[in-house]
């Protein structure tokens, strides 16, 4: 545990202690061109988060209840998950899955 401002911090998942361990480690560099590179993200951010359109589309009850419990579990609403798998399948960032990884 590692005091910050008089404050005991215990990292929340292994992910944490990961991120905490990296940082530590001096493994992070440093972004060149840091305007930029906020601009270029800002951006992103903006037209991922922009929904201009509305979609109505029929899914089985079984996966909506699947669908808001994953969001749950994010912390965000089920339809803001729809929109960013979707986002990620277009671009092509969205890998799936194989049966053994479920």
């Amino acid at each position: 545990m590692k005091r910050r401002d008089n404050r005991i911090y215990k990292p929340m998942d292994e992910e944490e202690r990961d991120l905490i361990r990296s940082t530590e480690n001096d493994e992070w560099i440093e972004v060149r061109e840091i305007d930029k590179q906020k601009k270029q993200s800002r951006e992103y951010a903006e037209a991922t988060i922009r929904k201009d359109k509305r979609m109505n589309i029929r899914i089985s009850e079984r996966d909506l209840r699947n669908l808001k419990k994953r969001a749950l579990e994010e912390g965000i609403p089920y339809q803001t998950m729809v929109s960013m798998i979707l986002h990620k399948y277009l671009s092509g960032r969205y890998a799936e899955r194989s049966p053994q990884e479920s």
